[in-house]
């Protein structure tokens, strides 16, 4: 399965609990990282940064946050995509320059790393994470000229990064939101109490950590921008030209990354995931008895398929609530395993019937083998796979952990081939003008992992990248001819 990216927030809100304040969007934003949590508090004089491997629950307790006072704060989940897991990659990172140094959240992944050891006078090696070089660039760059401030040195470094970038820093005065210039990972701010007349602000990955908080949200962050808080209010400055900005949010948010209930663009996630059903009932009817989604991300899709197509919606598979993702397991009876650790059939609603299962990518496909698998075993007659995103043929470079290329199943597979592995009766996937249209024309996006269309210069130039650029775009080929 696709792993989450990580999920960053922000807060400046004098007189109230920051620390609890953050822990609760941190909380919102769970399903973006589960490996570490952190956060950095601020009261003015100094900052204060706890971290630890684990989820934010088990990370934070009623204790802890009562040690943590300030005026604001922001606070970090991890998924690693690249790097080690362990504490020493949690994030905030924390850089000490001046009188109280900055600490700084990322979410997303640095295409240029290499470039910015070395510019950030790093020896090959030092670097943790790829943030830990980008801490190290704008540190760097503050010493230079210290009473320029922090935003100064953001100023001058961020023209000079690549790749995807949605960042929170706090230093002893000040909260920031910053996002690249093609704006690949969410990020919105948010108003606390009155807006004639606000009590603070915050800001997000995505709005429901806004909700959870009782802030209202205002707008997203634009690509190339960064946004100042503190005392005197919110300002905000471009650090690109306006022609340099262009937005390419990931079109995985959509699919599969982004709570069903946040907003982007305007619209509700949910309703574009339910029109993606509703549009993929009509590129692939089936003959089935039961439609039923993969918990959680295939089930608004699901909704849809059945809506559209007059076949019953129903459940056909219980989650363990318990288990945050599959295990990255060794061997073939290990993957099963873990599916059936996180999912188990409802016998009687499957048994004798022919279903219609809805989810949202195939990845590897070991995990939907088994999946189908289990199904077949619980009785059902006949499993048809439809899947709400297009054919994942390319690996992203912007914060999703993908396999190499060769590893990605539609890379190097034909659809029969494909359905031949899975041991399904039937598969389609949506197209891509058919996902745009979900989507709506709200505005740009990245399907690079769809269409191996990049929107900045990425490392494709190896021999085996090489090998399966070639066989992936003989399939493509072979996909647009008529009747394939």
């Amino acid at each position: 399965m696709l792993k989450e990216a990580c999920g960053v927030f922000g807060i400046w809100a004098p007189g109230q609990r920051v620390a609890h304040l953050t822990f609760d969007g941190m909380f919102a934003l769970q399903h973006r990282g589960q490996e570490s949590a952190g956060m950095a508090v601020s009261d003015e004089n100094s900052i204060t940064v706890l971290k630890d491997t684990g989820l934010v629950a088990s990370v934070f307790s009623e204790r802890s946050l009562q040690g943590l006072s300030g005026t604001h704060a922001i606070g970090h989940t991890r998924y690693s995509t690249a790097g080690s897991t362990g504490w020493e990659s949690a994030q905030p990172v924390y850089r000490s320059v001046g009188e109280a140094g900055f600490a700084l959240a990322h979410n997303g992944n640095l295409t240029n790393t290499e470039d910015l050891v070395a510019q950030a006078g790093m020896l090959p090696g030092m670097a943790l994470t790829d943030s830990d070089v980008l801490a190290e660039l704008i540190a760097s760059n503050w010493r230079a000229s210290e009473e320029d401030g922090l935003v100064q040195a953001m100023r001058t470094t961020l023209p000079s990064v690549e790749g995807a970038f949605s960042l929170t820093l706090i230093d002893r005065g000040h909260i920031y939101a910053v996002r690249d210039p093609h704006g690949f990972r969410p990020l919105c701010v948010g108003v606390l109490g009155d807006p004639e007349n606000p009590s603070g602000w915050a800001v997000a990955s995505e709005s429901p950590a806004l909700d959870i908080i009782g802030a209202s949200f205002l707008r997203e962050i634009a690509p190339g921008e960064i946004v100042t808080i503190n005392a005197d209010g919110i300002r905000s400055e471009r650090y690109v030209a306006a022609g340099e900005a262009e937005e390419k949010l990931c079109i995985f948010e959509y699919v599969y990354f982004a709570r069903p209930d946040t907003y982007l663009h305007g619209r509700e996630v949910h309703g574009a995931r339910r029109r993606m059903g509703q549009l993929l009932a009509a590129q692939a009817p089936v003959d089935a008895d039961l439609v039923m989604g993969v918990p959680d991300s295939g089930v608004p899709a699901a909704e849809g398929f059945a809506l559209a197509s007059g076949i019953p919606f129903g459940h056909g598979l219980v989650k363990n609530r318990y288990i945050a993702r599959t295990f990255i397991a060794p061997d073939q009876q290990a993957r099963e395993r873990a599916v059936k650790r996180k999912l188990n059939p409802l016998r009687e609603n499957i048994l004798g019937k022919r279903i219609i299962v809805v989810d949202d990518s195939i990845v590897r496909g070991t995990t939907t083998r088994a999946l189908v698998g289990m199904l077949r075993e619980a009785g059902a007659a006949e499993v048809h796979l439809r899947i709400s995103s297009p054919p994942f043929q390319w690996p992203c470079f912007y914060g999703i952990d993908t396999p190499h290329r060769g590893d990605l199943l539609a890379a190097t597979k034909s659809i029969d081939e494909i359905i031949e592995f899975i041991a399904c009766d039937s598969l389609a996937f949506i197209s891509i003008e058919n996902l745009r249209e979900a989507i709506g024309e709200a505005g740009g996006f990245c399907d690079a992992c769809l269409t191996g269309n990049y929107p900045t210069k990425v490392p494709l130039d190896s021999p085996t990248s090489k090998h399966v650029v070639a066989k992936a775009e003989s399939l493509q080929l072979q996909r647009s001819l008529p009747g394939v």
